[in-house]
């Protein structure tokens, strides 16, 4: 095989059979391990990697991602887990580094999204990783490399089929990067903005205190929202996204997405979650959506008579105003957004999610009304001058 050019299994769908991935000058920088990738894994690859990468550039603490459809379905630091969420994750069981602490947070933030995910690692994979990565249900890794023994694990996943690559830290892209659309090639320079906390510099609300946990949720935050299909807002809290609304046409609709995503994140650290008894030999997918089936409001009667299957006892029911009261306790939670504010209701739904800390791009005719509104709330809010779309 030339190693400038890798034949694919195929292209977006199964009937494009014809597909590859090719470098116009040099070899790729990148090399497949095992597994034989197809283009939307090439996508999820690629995209993941460099924004792993320039989160680990951007804190000094390794990262990892869950990709889904080319946008992180959760995205994350090494930073300790306590107890609830070591339980919420379902890693109470194991003993993590901090790379797989990093993975175990990015895989929490939503992980229904995160079945059958895209997973990038900042730095080698070690075993700790590897273990946890063979009892989930994923298409395959991109890291800079990998221990040995590792590798070896990683290799027995989906009978031997895991895709693991492994990519060159070190390599630089051109300054130019093209696509084709229907026959017709597009160029433009890429996106190398560098996110740091500059961008929250100009704060303009009348709290102007951003602590160094929101700085560093709110980078978190903004670096995930460069690798998001746009139009898109992301939640983070203790070094995680814990939402993300990604490929909405509307700037409220990716706010109440990603608002609904952090909510059903905090909710499941509830004590009736936590004290759920689950059937022996059930699987972790199925306990997965048994909670999130929970979550929901009007379970109708068959959803009900399912859980009898799935729970030693069946859990008591979870009121609205009981799921109010337990969402009242989220706070310093950090919002950002790849464009401007069009209207108020985004900060006024965002409030109800516990967000205190937000940075924008600003230049909405109706930015006076959304500062109004974070003032009415308390929040400080930072105005980056930066959009981040991503197509």
């Amino acid at each position: 095989m030339e190693s400038n050019e890798i034949k694919l299994k195929y292209g977006c769908n199964p009937h494009q059979s014809k597909a590859r991935v090719f470098s116009k000058s040099g070899d790729l920088p990148f090399t497949i391990l095992n597994g034989q990738p197809g283009y939307i894994n090439l996508l999820d690859a690629i995209n993941s990697w460099q924004l792993v990468k320039e989160l680990k550039a951007a804190l000094n603490l390794p990262a990892a991602a869950s990709f889904k459809h080319v946008s992180p379905a959760g995205a994350g630091v090494g930073l300790p887990l306590d107890d609830v969420l070591k339980s919420v994750y379902f890693v109470d069981d194991i003993e993590l580094s901090p790379i797989a602490t990093a993975y175990a947070r990015a895989r929490g933030a939503d992980r229904m999204s995160s079945f059958g995910d895209w997973v990038a690692m900042s730095d080698t994979v070690d075993i700790s990783t590897a273990k946890l990565l063979k009892r989930e249900v994923s298409d395959g890794i991109i890291a800079p490399g990998y221990d040995s023994k590792a590798l070896e694990i990683l290799k027995q996943k989906r009978k031997g089929k895991y895709i693991t690559i492994e990519i060159d830290p070190n390599y630089i892209p051109p300054e130019f990067e093209t696509r084709e659309v229907y026959g017709i090639t597009f160029e433009q320079n890429r996106n190398n903005y560098q996110i740091t906390s500059e961008i929250l510099k100009n704060v303009i609300t009348v709290n102007r205190d951003i602590p160094s946990s929101a700085v560093r949720d709110l980078l978190v935050a903004t670096i995930a929202l460069k690798y998001t299909q746009s139009n898109s807002v992301c939640l983070a809290f203790d070094g995680q996204v814990i939402g993300a609304g990604a490929g909405q046409q509307s700037r409220i609709h990716c706010t109440k997405l990603a608002c609904s995503k952090a909510d059903k994140w905090f909710l499941r650290q509830h004590p009736k979650v936590l004290e759920m008894k689950f059937k022996k030999g059930l699987k972790r997918p199925d306990k997965i959506n048994a909670i999130e089936q929970y979550l929901e409001e009007n379970l109708t009667r068959s959803e009900k008579q399912i859980w009898e299957t799935m729970f030693e006892t069946i859990p008591e029911s979870f009121t609205k105003q009981e799921k109010n009261k337990w969402l009242k306790k989220l706070n310093n939670v950090a919002l950002s957004s790849d464009a401007f504010f069009p209207f108020r209701d985004n900060i006024d739904r965002a409030s109800r999610s516990g967000v205190k800390y937000i940075v924008q791009p600003g230049g909405s005719i109706k930015d006076v009304d959304v500062i109004d509104a974070a003032n009415n709330y308390g929040m400080a809010m930072a105005i980056s001058g930066v959009r981040l779309f991503h197509h």
